[in-house]
């Protein structure tokens, strides 16, 4: 069976999902993204794949929508890539780099899962790591204030005409 959902697209520019028989809108086909499924978008009339097009029309109307991750700056940047030698080698790099972040940001959320544990309710767990860092916090807080206390001392001594040395 072929696990590829097959969406094809009407010169009237609709959508329509062969594996539900209806019309759907690039909201759903977001929400397929997001539900890890996988899929073609094929033109009607030619079959050519044009899935490509489709997720940047996603990603456009989502950039539209109050909360881009795509600065100005950053579109500007993409822009001049193509067509230089560089550009598969930017591909490869933005998309290896994503791919590290989000094994990244995995790793992290296995690691704060297991911190949180089950046994506890989060919150409590978190309250408990708090109380176990203030006295690191107030050590610190100690030693800057300590620092700090120096640092006025030498600013002082050399206000009255005094050396560094006068401070230690």
């Amino acid at each position: 069976m072929n696990d590829i959902r097959v969406i094809k697209k009407y010169p009237n520019r609709r959508l329509y999902d062969t594996n539900v028989s209806r019309y759907i809108t690039l909201e759903e086909v977001r929400q397929l993204v997001l539900s890890n499924v996988r899929f073609r978008v094929e033109d009607k009339r030619t079959k050519e794949d044009i899935t490509r097009s489709i997720l940047l029309q996603v990603i456009s109307e989502q950039e539209e929508g109050g909360n881009p991750i795509f600065s100005s700056e950053l579109l500007t940047h993409i822009i001049r890539f193509y067509g230089d030698p560089m550009q598969p080698s930017i591909s490869r790099y933005l998309e290896m780099s994503l791919q590290l972040f989000l094994q990244q940001q995995t790793h992290f959320s296995e690691q704060l899962k297991e911190l949180l544990g089950q046994a506890q309710q989060p919150v409590q767990r978190l309250k408990d790591l708090a109380e176990r860092q203030v006295p690191i916090w107030r050590t610190v807080r100690k030693e800057f204030l300590k620092n700090l206390s120096r640092a006025k001392a030498v600013t002082v001594g050399r206000e009255k005409g005094g050396t560094d040395f006068d401070a230690g």
